[in-house]
C-alpha cells in the first residue's frame, strides 16, 4: 500500500512539474506538453503562461488560475493578474493591485507606492520615491534607500544611488560598491563597469580599467566577453586580457567555444583562437545553444551544427518571445531540445532532427514554462 501511495505521489509531482507551452488555435488558448499533445485543450479567450505551477486565464471577463491539469485552483475573480513567483502573485481588483497566495487569499504587505512582482523570493518596495526589498513574509529586508534597483539575475541586481551604480544581493548586501557610472551583470564575482571615462572589469569589488576600451558587454556562459576598442570589437577574459584582438564589426557571445562574428555585412563563427570555423557567408547569426545548434540566416533562418553544417534548412523565422520578463536569456535558438519558430504565418517547435513537435502549427506559441 505504501509503495502504491509513493508511486501515485511521484506521478502527481511529475505532472505538476511538467513544462507546458501556451498556444492558440482557432482563436482560443490552450497548453501543450513536450509530447506535442494538448495537456489543456484550447478553450480560453485570454490566457497567460505558466509560472510557479499556475497560469492566469480569463473566464467571463475575470481572471483566475489553473494548474497543469487545467483545474481551477483559484476561481476567476480578478480584473487582471500577473505571474506567480515563490507562491505569490500580483492581481488587480476594483482598480487596486495587491498580492495573493496560491489559495487566492489577499496578503498584507508593507505600504508601497507601486506593487511589484516577486522575483525568486523578493520584491521591490517603493516609499517616498526610494526603492528597497521585501521577502515573501512581508518583512522589509532592505529599507527603501535606492533610486532604482534592476531585476535580479542569479541572485544579484544593479542598484543606483546618488546617480551611481553598484550591485547588491537579495539581502541588500552591497557586493560591488555603489560608485560606478554604469555596470553589467555579475558573473563569477566579476562584472564590467564604467568609472568616469574608463571602462574595465570589477573583480572582488576592485576596479581595473582596460586601456582604450569604449564599451564592454556582459559575460554570458563562458569566461569570455567582448569589448570595443576604436571602431572594432574583440574578446577579453575575466582578467581583462585580450584573447582575440578587436578586429570585428559586430560579435555575439561564445558558447560551445564558438562565437558569431561579423565583418562587413556577413556573419561567420570563430573559435577561441580567433580563427574562422564557419566562414562569414550568412546575413545574420546567433549564439550556439547548449544543444550544439546555432541559428543562421540566409533569406530566412535555419540551424547549423558546431561543425558548420546546415542541419535544418534556412526556411523559418525566429523572433524573441513576448515573455521577456520571465525568460531573460536569449530564446532565438534551441532551449532544452526545442526551438520556437515561425513558418508560413504559423508557430511551432522544432526538434534537433528538424521535425516539428507533434507535427502541429499554431496561430501563436510561447516558450515552455512550468
Amino acid at each position: 500500500m505504501k509503495k502504491l501511495v509513493f508511486i501515485l505521489l511521484f506521478f502527481v509531482q511529475l505532472l505538476s512539474a511538467q513544462e507546458l507551452a501556451l498556444v492558440r488555435e482557432d482563436g482560443k488558448f490552450g497548453y501543450i506538453s513536450k509530447s506535442g499533445n494538448y495537456a489543456i485543450q484550447p478553450k480560453f479567450k485570454i490566457a497567460k503562461n505558466f509560472s510557479d505551477g499556475l497560469a492566469a486565464v480569463q473566464e467571463n471577463g475575470k481572471f483566475g488560475f489553473i494548474n497543469a491539469k487545467g483545474d481551477w485552483t483559484i476561481q476567476p475573480a480578478f480584473d487582471d493578474a500577473k505571474y506567480f513567483d515563490s507562491g505569490i502573485c500580483v492581481v488587480q481588483k476594483d482598480k487596486k493591485w495587491f498580492y495573493i497566495n496560491k489559495k487566492g487569499e489577499a496578503l498584507k504587505m508593507p505600504d508601497s507606492e507601486k506593487v511589484f512582482d516577486f522575483e525568486d523570493g523578493v520584491a521591490f518596495i517603493k516609499q517616498n520615491g526610494k526603492v528597497g526589498l521585501i521577502n515573501t513574509k512581508g518583512v522589509i529586508v532592505l529599507e527603501p534607500t535606492y533610486q532604482l534597483i534592476k531585476s535580479f539575475s542569479e541572485g544579484f541586481a544593479q542598484a543606483k544611488n546618488n546617480d551611481k551604480w553598484g550591485i547588491i544581493d537579495k539581502t541588500g548586501k552591497v557586493i560591488v560598491s555603489i560608485e560606478y557610472d554604469d555596470l553589467g551583470d555579475l558573473y563569477k564575482n566579476t562584472t564590467w563597469a564604467k568609472k568616469g571615462e574608463s571602462f574595465g572589469l570589477v573583480f572582488a569589488n576592485k576596479f581595473s580599467p582596460i586601456e582604450g576600451v569604449t564599451k564592454i558587454w556582459d559575460f554570458n556562459t563562458q569566461d569570455i566577453t567582448y569589448a570595443k576598442k576604436g571602431d572594432k570589437i574583440g574578446f577579453i577574459d575575466l582578467k581583462g586580457k585580450w584573447i582575440i584582438s578587436p578586429k570585428f564589426d559586430k560579435v555575439r557571445a561564445f558558447n560551445k567555444n564558438l562565437a558569431p562574428v561579423c565583418e562587413g555585412k556577413k556573419w561567420g563563427y570563430i573559435n577561441l583562437k580567433g580563427d574562422y570555423v564557419v566562414q562569414p557567408i550568412y546575413d545574420d547569426a546567433e549564439v550556439f545553444s547548449d544543444d550544439g545548434l546555432a541559428p543562421v540566416k540566409e533569406k530566412e533562418w535555419g540551424f547549423i551544427s558546431t561543425a558548420g553544417k546546415i542541419v535544418i534548412p534556412t526556411q523559418y523565422q525566429i523572433t524573441a518571445s513576448s515573455l521577456i520578463s520571465l525568460f531573460k536569456k536569449s530564446d532565438k535558438g534551441f532551449i532544452d531540445g526545442l526551438s520556437r519558430v515561425k513558418f508560413e504565418k504559423k508557430w511551432g517547435f522544432l526538434k534537433p532532427d528538424g521535425k516539428i513537435l507533434g507535427d502541429k502549427w499554431f496561430e501563436n506559441a510561447e516558450l515552455f514554462q512550468k
